[in-house]
């Protein structure tokens, strides 16, 4: 089953850091910044990157883990680049969030290594919107509700 593994935050910029609990708005998570303005906006609220995609960049070298690449939520046996936009997921205290779009690489990614906004193409993650307000903690268990 699909599990949360971590929740992420920060004041702004990367890494975010791993949080036990958290209430989940429109805006996004309590206590989270975005030092760019285009990532202030509600379908925006959430990024998201399977542990998979992060264990598979530690072998290529890069010291990553829960959070180092920006995403607010790490999941595990997601497989989030095989959802679509306007999927939803729904955690079992309650949230659920709809994918909006891929998420693509920022030069922020830059300071964990010159290559790795090329080498995380096509795997970056995903954005969200919240539809469900509510607290969300790790080991939570997502549903994924495909919007076919």
């Amino acid at each position: 089953m699909p599990t949360l593994v971590s929740v992420n935050v920060s004041t702004g910029g990367i890494p975010k850091l791993p949080v036990k609990i958290c209430s989940v708005t429109l805006d996004g998570l309590q206590g989270d910044g975005r030092d760019h303005d285009k990532h202030v906006k509600k379908d925006r609220a959430i990024s998201l990157i399977d542990i998979e995609i992060l264990n598979q960049l530690i072998k290529e070298g890069y010291k990553v883990y829960p959070g180092a690449v920006g995403e607010n939520f790490t999941v595990e046996k997601l497989n989030v680049q095989s959802l679509e936009p306007g999927d939803q997921l729904s955690f079992s205290g309650g949230l659920v969030i709809e994918l909006v779009e891929s998420r693509r690489p920022c030069f922020v990614l830059d300071t964990l290594g010159e290559q790795l906004k090329t080498d995380i193409v096509g795997r970056c993650g995903f954005l969200a919107k919240v539809l469900v307000e509510n607290n969300v903690t790790p080991g939570e268990a997502i549903t994924v509700l495909n919007n076919n």
